[in-house]
């Protein structure tokens, strides 16, 4: 067992840790973009209860809802880990250190989104609209499958909202108006949306389990 140990980590010793860096160097900052949502969830919908809604907590909203795409837009970073596996990287290498780290970084970017919209549905809980939930839950989805595509193949990001909004706009209903990017769309409206409920659910449920425990104590 330590001889297999001691062979495992000279390979990793001696493994290409420029490759390595070279497919997951996207991850500090689409974590960083992907956090900014969830940290404007906390202060829009759990800071005061109920919420204060002024002009300054609608301009926040619009602000969350031109990063909230940076969220789930770490799933398409699955492309840096086959692009990985297409050129060389494997043994133990692979499968010890490349690929945990990078289904790490993609679940962890995801949990941002979940958690965020977990905050609003509180929000909206309070404020008693709950009944509306799972509909801005499927219109986030919407928009954030739009956010995604905008942002992985027109290579726009969120400040283009502020730089060039119209710019965005007319792109986006242009590509509203075409058979492949709708379809690519709708696409990823039905994994952000399937994907949103599995995790929502396994988070409520951890979250449940831990308020339990706590009061147990």
């Amino acid at each position: 067992m330590s001889q297999a140990l001691t062979q495992i980590l000279d390979y990793l010793a001696a493994a290409d840790w420029g490759s390595f860096h070279l497919y997951t160097r996207w991850i500090g900052w689409n974590l960083f973009l992907a956090y900014i949502p969830l940290v404007l969830s906390v202060a829009l919908f759990r800071w005061h209860n109920p919420p204060k809604i002024n002009w300054l907590w609608g301009l926040g909203f619009l602000i969350f809802l031109a990063f909230l795409p940076n969220a789930p837009y770490v799933l398409t970073d699955i492309i840096h880990l086959l692009a990985g596996i297409r050129e060389g990287i494997s043994g133990w290498f692979l499968v010890l250190v490349f690929m945990p780290v990078n289904i790490l970084a993609i679940l962890i970017g995801f949990q941002a989104y979940v958690i965020s919209l977990i905050n609003l549905g509180y929000c909206l809980g309070k404020l008693g609209y709950r009944r509306w939930l799972p509909y801005v839950e499927l219109g986030i989805h919407g928009l954030a499958a739009i956010g995604v595509y905008l942002g992985r193949f027109i290579r726009f990001n969120s400040w283009d909202l502020i730089t060039s909004p119209r710019n965005i706009f007319v792109t986006t209903l242009n590509l509203l108006t075409r058979r492949e990017p709708l379809v690519v769309i709708l696409f990823g409206f039905f994994i952000l949306t399937i994907l949103y409920w599995l995790m929502k659910q396994v988070t409520l449920g951890l979250i449940l389990r831990w308020r339990y425990r706590k009061a147990d104590e």
